[in-house]
């Protein structure tokens, strides 16, 4: 199963310090818009997603279609494949991708521990 590229969403108290934070590890700005509270930062293939006061929990965020810089792939598993398929094994979505659309579509799953994974296409 090709979920695409790979980041981490952090939910952050302070955006500009969080910057100022990751930075000191090599980060820059990728992405984003301070203005609406989240940044995409990037150090080589690794990405995190800085957000203020949008949702209460880090999240594992996957993006088919996408490759480590954002890029549209050439081929790809559409988002609502990989829904079908995770739901045909057992998995249980929080959201769901409505599978009469095509184009960008997101659906969240969350682990056995809690944690939120969300599958977010953007083309």
């Amino acid at each position: 199963m090709e979920l695409g590229a790979f980041s981490i969403s952090l939910a952050v108290k302070d955006l500009e310090a969080s910057r100022k934070y990751y930075e000191k590890f090599g980060f820059k700005i990728f992405g984003g818009n301070a203005s609406q509270n989240w940044l995409i930062l990037k150090n080589g293939d690794h990405i995190i997603g800085l957000f203020q006061g949008m949702f209460d929990k880090n999240i594992l965020t996957f993006n088919p279609g996408w490759d480590q810089r954002a890029q549209k792939l050439a081929t790809f598993t559409d988002v609502r494949e990989l829904q079908r398929q995770l739901k045909a094994q057992g998995v249980q979505l929080v959201n769901e991708a409505d599978e009469s659309t095509t184009g960008p579509a997101s659906f969240i799953a969350v682990d056995l521990d809690g944690n939120p994974l969300l599958v977010d296409q953007h083309v």
